[in-house]
């Protein structure tokens, strides 16, 4: 009798590499670009307002763990799917294959117009804001266009921050341009130089800052609630199901601060040994950022008491915390440190986004254009698009005619996103499940750790927390997936006209 061969896995287009792009990106470079998209200015301000939502330390580092939790889980399931499919586009292709084209376009949609965009834009009047504190004129009220207003709620404006943030975007998006070999030296020493301020506020705070009083009240009253908001009128964290809720809330702005994780996915094409070295990178990234966080927040907990970090100024639990350790000092030394945080930032979402819409663009779903690559290998069509759109959104300002107030419009639709950014990291891993069984026969270098239940649990306490969400934070959650729907008749008027790069 004669045996048969096993079958050889199938190869398709999605699991091919890409050959167009230079690849320059060893492992180093990628959890690089994981550890310098993920670390912003969150971490720096986020924890004042869940303090206030969550009213415990404990808790506190509880929601921060939750977050931790999630976020690794996803890196490691996103692992599997990137040394499938290591094609430049990342999670765009994941979902293209597991689900439809419409999917992934919606992702890519979503992506460009509020979140890799809006982030960049946020990020870039951040590091204006603390060049402000440097510089005295780069202020939000000091205009070079003063507001025009459009309409009751909104207005147009160019003030010296804003034009700093613009020209930031300029500046990285033009640098990006001229080849990869820009991008990682840019990536690698300022996200280098971000850990080691990161690092050094943790070993600060610990040693140098620690305060017997605060550390005794917050470790020692560690799961009492003190000073919670309320979440809505008559619910808050006092009761069981208040702190749930509380927690589930507070992880908008925790999720935030470690979210973009994925972006080195979009930049498989340009990976070295993409199969090991993009599930790798992202497990290392994610893990080392996850524990500098937990970590920090230990170092807020032992240096303030805990309505110092509730009622910190304007937010800024770092620039407190290091003002109570060098007094009159902590303003200018968090400053520059949170420049360096937000530029290295800026230069890995500028980098990778530009990525996502060059696979758009090859399956005939956006600007023909962005589908190109330059002399130098790189989408430099796809990265001026997303530098323009970007400095777009840096313009438009919110009013509220009740306080005179101007607020910005991006900081409204990041508000709107996160709850669909979370929708598609649930739909991605849930691609993870859905492949196994469409595509069965392809090669998986790396396999979900913990498969089919660690990914299952991920997709639960998503899916928990979105809830709470559309339930509790309906102004913000549901606009967000207006933003989504928006793009159904997007998809099938560019399918109709779109023709693929």
């Amino acid at each position: 009798m004669t045996k048969t061969a096993a079958p050889l896995p199938r190869a398709t287009s999605a699991t091919t590499l890409d050959t167009e792009f230079r690849r320059g990106l060893g492992l180093y470079d990628s959890t690089m670009v994981v550890i310098g998209s993920m670390i912003g200015s969150g971490i720096f301000i986020v924890s004042a307002d869940m303090a206030r939502t969550i009213g415990s330390p404990g808790w506190l580092l509880v929601a921060w763990a939750l977050t931790g939790a999630l976020t690794i889980v996803g890196a490691l399931s996103y692992g599997e799917l990137a040394a499938m499919m290591p094609k430049a586009g990342g999670q765009y292709v994941y979902l293209r294959e597991a689900f439809s084209p419409l999917w992934a376009f919606l992702y890519g949609w979503t992506l460009f117009l509020v979140i890799q965009t809006g982030t960049i834009a946020a990020v870039a009047v951040g590091f204006a804001r603390y060049f402000g504190v440097l510089v005295p004129w780069i202020a939000d009220d000091f205009y070079l266009i003063a507001p025009v207003h459009v309409s009751q709620g909104y207005a147009l404006s160019l003030s010296t921050t804003q034009l700093v943030g613009v020209l930031l975007i300029a500046l990285l998006t033009w640098t990006n341009t001229r080849g990869l070999e820009y991008g990682r030296i840019v990536q690698n020493v300022f996200t280098t130089a971000k850990t080691g301020a990161l690092a050094a506020l943790i070993v600060l705070g610990l040693l140098v800052g620690w305060n017997a009083v605060a550390a005794a009240d917050n470790f020692g009253q560690f799961w009492a609630v003190r000073g919670a908001s309320p979440i809505v009128p008559g619910l808050s964290a006092t009761t069981a199901f208040g702190l749930f809720i509380a927690i589930s809330v507070a992880q908008v702005g925790s999720l935030f601060s470690a979210d973009a994780w994925n972006n080195i996915t979009f930049t498989a094409g340009e990976v070295k040994e993409p199969r090991r070295n993009i599930p790798l990178s992202l497990a290392l990234g994610t893990g080392a950022v996850i524990g500098l966080y937990l970590l920090t927040n230990l170092a807020y907990l032992a240096t303030l008491p805990f309505d110092a970090i509730q009622h910190a100024p304007a937010d800024r639990v770092a620039t407190a915390t290091l003002d109570a350790i060098f007094p009159g000092a902590g303003a200018t030394t968090m400053a520059v440190a949170i420049m360096i945080s937000t530029f290295g930032c800026n230069n890995g979402l500028i980098l990778a986004g530009a990525r996502a819409y060059y696979a758009m663009a090859r399956d005939g779903l956006f600007f023909r254009q962005a589908g190109e690559l330059n002399g130098e290998k790189v989408p430099s069509w796809g990265l001026a698009l997303q530098g323009v759109w970007a400095a777009v959104l840096v313009l438009p300002r919110t009013y509220d005619p009740a306080t005179g107030a101007y607020g910005n419009l991006y900081s409204n639709l990041l508000d709107y996103v996160v709850s669909a950014a979370l929708i598609f990291y649930i739909l991605t891993i849930a691609g993870v499940f859905r492949l196994r069984k469409t595509r069965a026969d392809i090669e998986r270098p790396y396999r979900a750790i913990g498969y089919p239940v660690v990914p299952a649990l991920y997709i639960a306490g998503a899916a928990t927390i979105l809830t709470v969400l559309f339930i509790y934070r309906t102004a913000t959650t549901w606009p967000g997936l207006i933003i989504v729907l928006l793009g159904v008749p997007v998809y099938f008027a560019w399918r109709r006209r779109g023709v693929p790069a």
